[in-house]
């Protein structure tokens, strides 16, 4: 077990956004259920969004069976099912626990894990993370104090490509070029440069600081960010508990990055798809399945990796063309790529409009120039929101399309220099490329 940390005072500091939350948190899982206007949800944690090819067809099975019968992805790489009935969730829980999706039903929405999804298929890592990966998720379930994570608590594991340094996660640990790794908190303040060995250690480590400082403020919080300590203060603490595990560490300067998903194609030894608003359907899923060597790896862009290493480029031109053909996107130049939206009508009780309805509507009739818009912020992802909740947002520079109170919807640029209160009304979703044209 590992030792508590330092009972020395946390001081607060005007540079965090202190949050106490007034509730436990009540992000789903598969133990715990969503009431949804369309059912019950379930979000199945996939750590790395790794699946086994025979965990893959479980999902699909359950979701034929119980659910609407579609995958939704996550902006997690997790998987939700829609349109549970009521009462099925310990058939549910059953058929998970078969395909090994619930090793500890104690941690099963702490399980959050994001993985660099090319790394060891392509040449752009700096080492293959899937070892971390394996003895950190081991690690977490084995900790009795992880199980008070929140269910929106992030790991990030990042191959040294700089991939997820855009996520916001919670903790990240970095490869770095000296054949160690970097451990930061949050997305702000210095970091701690630890060995190979002891990443996966020093990242659940820092979870456990992260719930201390917490119960040592007297508040409750759900993420980095809403602690009320300065953005060195909770990596002070870490590099003390650290000392303590026997984890040799020391400061560094934080690496920086964007972050970024593969393109659509054939990269390295896998193939690399984009889903379209997330949504797969049983027909895509049995393709998928078809077209992968061993496993798939869902990735944070909502998109889905394949690896296929000794493949021939002949049987992964033929694969791709099969994807396509059941409406994946294959190729770089899709402007899907950059469209995204919540669950919408008729999902969600909350929303003001069919937003996936409308973004299909507003790409079909604009083309790129809806997904990638004009200007200084060109390229900059667009998503469309039921309502000011924004529920998956993507983080980062983005255009909101948010459904207004009064009807249609109002436009507006997430992105430094520029002020968010300024919105651009859109009435018709086919008029989508003039309103980009003038917000931005």
């Amino acid at each position: 077990m590992l030792a508590a940390m330092s009972s020395a005072a946390l001081r607060p500091s005007s540079q965090a956004t202190a949050v106490s939350r007034d509730r436990s948190d009540a992000c789903p899982g598969t133990l715990r259920l969503h009431a949804a206007d369309d059912g019950a949800l379930a979000r199945v944690r996939i750590p790395g969004g790794v699946l086994t090819l025979g965990q893959a067809e479980a999902l699909a099975d359950a979701t034929q069976r119980l659910g609407d019968g579609d995958l939704h992805l996550t902006s997690r790489g997790n998987v939700q099912v829609r349109g549970l009935a009521d009462g099925c969730g310990a058939e549910l829980a059953e058929l998970l626990t078969a395909a090994g999706l619930l090793p500890s039903r104690g941690h099963e929405r702490v399980r959050n894990i994001v993985a660099s999804p090319l790394s060891g298929l392509d040449n752009h890592g700096l080492l293959d993370v899937r070892p971390w990966l394996s003895a950190l998720d081991t690690a977490l379930c084995a900790s009795e104090p992880a199980q008070a994570l929140s269910g929106r608590f992030l790991f990030a594991l990042d191959d040294g490509r700089g991939d997820l340094a855009g996520l916001e996660a919670d903790v990240t640990v970095r490869a770095t070029a000296d054949g160690g790794a970097q451990l930061a908190l949050g997305s702000a303040g210095r970091a701690l440069h630890v060995s190979s060995q002891d990443a996966p250690r020093a990242a659940l480590a820092a979870a456990e600081a992260f719930l201390e400082a917490g119960r040592a403020g007297g508040t409750r919080v759900w993420r980095v960010a809403e602690l009320a300590l300065g953005a060195d203060e909770l990596t002070e603490s870490v590099g003390h508990r650290l000392t303590v595990e026997g984890i040799g560490h020391e400061r560094q300067a934080r690496e920086t990055g964007r972050s970024h998903g593969p393109l659509p194609g054939a990269v390295g030894d896998a193939l690399s798809v984009h889903v379209p608003l997330g949504r797969l359907s049983a027909p895509q899923w049995r393709e998928l399945t078809r077209a992968a060597l061993g496993e798939l790896r869902l990735t944070p862009w909502r998109g889905v990796v394949l690896p296929t290493p000794g493949t021939t480029a002949v049987r992964r031109t033929e694969a791709l063309a099969r994807l396509d053909a059941v409406g994946l996107v294959t190729g770089p130049g899709s402007p899907w790529l950059r469209v995204g939206a919540c669950i919408g009508r008729p999902g969600c009780a909350k929303s003001r409009a069919d937003v996936r309805a409308d973004a299909t509507a507003a790409l079909d009739a604009g083309g790129a120039l809806a997904a990638s818009g004009s200007g200084r912020h060109q390229g900059l992802p667009l998503y469309w929101s039921g309502c000011e909740r924004r529920c998956g947002h993507p983080r980062g520079e983005r255009i909101d399309v948010v459904a207004a109170p009064e009807g249609g919807y109002r436009l507006s640029v997430v992105a430094p220099g520029h002020d968010e209160a300024r919105t651009v009304p859109l009435d018709d979703p086919s008029r989508l490329a003039a309103a980009l044209a003038e917000i931005t």
